[in-house]
């Protein structure tokens, strides 16, 4: 029988949603700074995207870093040196199940519990409607403060393809071990980090292997001779000087059939992967253009060829979703795209927060913590200050989209939330800075 969801007033303490990398950041540097709180995750352990024993991971066997280390972990939790440069994802479940116990944050945590309804409750609160996933109990919270760290790799985008096709057809959500690849033909449609993972993994297992891509990317090495791609290119400097490093080792892959990019390396993340231009070049991967449509065991390509086939592995995506409140909170438009101050902050809801919606050209993680600092810090000073928080948000609200976020970027679903690592960190800094009170 399910329980009575009476309400319960929490007072000053703060909700968080999940408890993956940003809502373990988010819980710590909340209770740093003197909160109580309480977070829900629907899955029975932390971890979020990184662990793949939960429904909604979209982690595969063979699924390693694309940043490096130091430039991945959080800044007041180190991985340990001796690890490799790009851990494999089960190092990274442990370092995230490390950090939860080291800085104390299960004991906040409430597993099997998923958020179905966030609604204002005037004067800034809110009330959390929170669900057992095993049924049975149901219940409504009020806090002072939500924040959202739900995270936006869950939800899969499928393309719309006209037709029938008799092989399978998976989202790279649902792939998991390329065993299901030996011995089969594979196309692989999507040219992103996850896409380009697939079709290699797939060039060293299957048949035969095509990769579908609708436009050109960035084709960067793990490598820049000796050390780590995203570390020389985020070396001291201007950013043209970043993206001229980084243009020193990107491979062109025209030659091989390839569509050439028609962005800047600034205007996307960049595709890590020295493996793919090696496949392509050996012939074990055939670069062909967007499809058309299905028919039947054929799979037609708009420049008319025709393939056949057995499995197709969509690499299309996810889009964020936040089901649990009205759309209109998060200023939401049709597209299901936010509008969010650093994507962090709702601009009419001065207590309400998403953390790690971010699309950064290095590691989440430190971005996630120094979002989580700033959201603490703009949480205390709404409380004790509300005067001066009001007119912070103002100002804040009004600082030019392009003075943290990228000027330009490739107009997809994909690269809403581009930032450059080293020019969003700093625009963090100064508003923590404004936080402070230190002009």
């Amino acid at each position: 029988m399910q329980d009575s969801p009476d309400l319960g007033d929490r007072g000053g303490a703060v909700c968080v949603i999940g408890a993956g990398a940003s809502g373990l950041t988010a819980i710590k540097n909340l209770r740093e700074l003197g909160f109580a709180v309480d977070c829900y995750e629907r899955e029975t352990s932390v971890g979020g995207a990184w662990n793949w024993r939960h429904d909604r991971s979209p982690v595969s066997a063979g699924t390693h870093l694309v940043t490096s280390r130091p430039l991945t972990e959080f800044p007041d939790f180190p991985m340990p040196d001796h690890w490799p440069d790009y851990p494999h994802h089960s190092r990274v479940l442990e370092y995230l199940e490390r950090y939860a116990k080291h800085f104390g944050l299960t004991d906040h945590i409430w597993y099997g519990m998923e958020v179905v309804s966030v609604v204002p409750a005037g004067d800034g609160r809110w009330d959390v409607t929170i669900n057992s996933t095993g049924g049975g109990s149901s219940r409504v919270q009020r806090y002072a403060a939500v924040v959202i760290a739900n995270g936006h790799n869950w939800s899969p985008v499928s393309p719309e393809i006209p037709g029938d096709f008799s092989g399978q057809v998976i989202h790279a959500a649902g792939y998991k071990d390329p065993s299901r690849l030996r011995d089969r033909r594979v196309l692989v449609i999507g040219g992103g980090n996850t896409g380009c993972d697939i079709v290699v993994e797939a060039a060293q297992h299957a048949e035969r292997v095509w990769h579908s891509t609708r436009r050109g990317y960035w084709y960067g090495p793990k490598y820049l001779g000796d050390r780590p791609a995203d570390q020389v290119r985020h070396r001291k400097g201007p950013a043209w000087l970043r993206q001229r490093r980084y243009r020193r080792g990107v491979a062109d892959l025209t030659r091989w059939g390839v569509p050439a990019p028609e962005h800047a390396p600034s205007e996307s993340h960049p595709v890590v992967n020295g493996l793919l231009p090696e496949y392509l070049r050996h012939g074990r991967i055939e670069a062909v253009p967007d499809v058309s449509r299905y028919d039947g065991k054929a799979v037609e390509l708009t420049d008319g060829r025709r393939i056949e086939p057995h499995l197709v592995i969509t690499a299309t995506g996810y889009r964020p979703r936040f089901d649990f409140l009205a759309p209109e909170l998060l200023d939401i438009d049709e597209r299901g795209r936010p509008d969010l101050h650093l994507h962090v902050f709702a601009r009419k809801h001065p207590t309400l927060a998403v953390v790690g919606l971010v699309q950064p050209d290095a590691g989440l993680f430190p971005l996630a913590h120094w979002q989580s600092v700033a959201v603490a810090r703009w949480l205390r000073l709404h409380g004790t200050d509300p005067e001066r928080a009001t007119a912070v948000q103002r100002e804040e609200s009004q600082r030019p989209l392009a003075s943290w976020s990228r000027r330009r970027v490739v107009p997809t679903r994909r690269h809403w939330f581009e930032v450059d690592h080293v020019d969003y960190l700093r625009t963090v800094e100064s508003l923590l800075s404004r936080l402070e009170g230190v002009k």
